[in-house]
């Protein structure tokens, strides 16, 4: 046998056995480094670009006297020690709050922030995932806070469980991307929700650019549509390191964690 047949069984038997190389999925700090510090706070976003996340994802709800704030919850109940209505309290109300001591000691006097705050310490070439926890009512704020902001459209993203406020934004804010959310629900006879068909008759409708969804119940199959449809698979949240490995397999655009650094250490 010569040396060129040799040459060529080798290369044949190096492609077969080796795997595609699949990009790293975006990191995405999820409420910021949470795991770490309080959620949606200035100091869990700072923390999480210290861990070299990709992007940031924040909650964001509107209050009575129209500004947009960063908590998860309709109410404060959770995060301080006063509960208060958020849609029914100004800022001014809300910035009285500490926000941060639930999480420890050292976070005392942490307030609650605005949108623009937080757009305001986004780096260049690191993104915002903005989750809108509310109806339609919120966009023209966050159409002023996006202009208002030295941010390009690729570095604001919009998601929301909400596929009007993704119609809407699409239809006025096309340069952005924007992904709907869902969880799955198995019910007692094991069918799960939403389906395929669904999932897909959804992003048309809106014209979302990708689906973006809990980590559990979602099948390989799900995935494999919706990105062979054309639209960006993303997951949430994802604090294990073999389930994230799992989905960088899959194909997962973006992996949302509370532990960004951990996760971007053992991908």
């Amino acid at each position: 046998m010569t040396n060129k047949l040799y040459l060529m069984i080798a290369v044949i038997l190096v492609a077969g056995c080796t795997a595609p190389v699949l990009p790293d999925p975006v990191i995405v700090a999820h409420r910021g480094a949470s795991y770490y510090a309080p959620e949606n706070t200035i100091p869990a976003f700072m923390l999480a670009w210290e861990q070299d996340a990709d992007a940031i994802e924040g909650d964001f709800y509107l209050t009575s006297d129209g500004e947009i704030v960063c908590i998860h919850d309709s109410n404060t109940g959770r995060v301080a020690d006063t509960n208060m209505l958020v849609s029914e309290s100004t800022l001014n109300e809300l910035r009285k709050l500490d926000v941060g001591s639930w999480k420890g000691a050292e976070w005392e006097g942490t307030i609650m922030p605005t949108l623009a705050e937080v757009f305001e310490i986004v780096p260049q070439g690191k993104k915002i995932f903005v989750e809108i926890k509310t109806g339609t009512e919120i966009l023209q704020k966050l159409y002023e806070e996006i202009e208002r902001s030295s941010l390009v459209p690729d570095q604001i993203v919009l998601i929301s469980f909400n596929s009007e406020v993704i119609k809407e934004f699409k239809a006025r804010r096309p340069m952005h991307k924007a992904f709907w959310l869902s969880g799955f629900r198995e019910d007692e006879h094991g069918n799960v929700t939403p389906g395929l068909e669904t999932i897909l008759a959804t992003l048309e409708d809106i014209g979302a650019d990708g689906f973006s969804s809990h980590h559990s119940l979602v099948t390989t199959e799900i995935i494999d549509e919706v990105v062979a449809a054309g639209y960006q698979y993303h997951v949430w949240t994802v604090n294990d390191a073999s389930i994230a490995r799992d989905f960088k397999q899959y194909g997962a655009s973006s992996i949302t964690t509370d532990r960004p650094g951990y996760i971007r250490n053992n991908l």
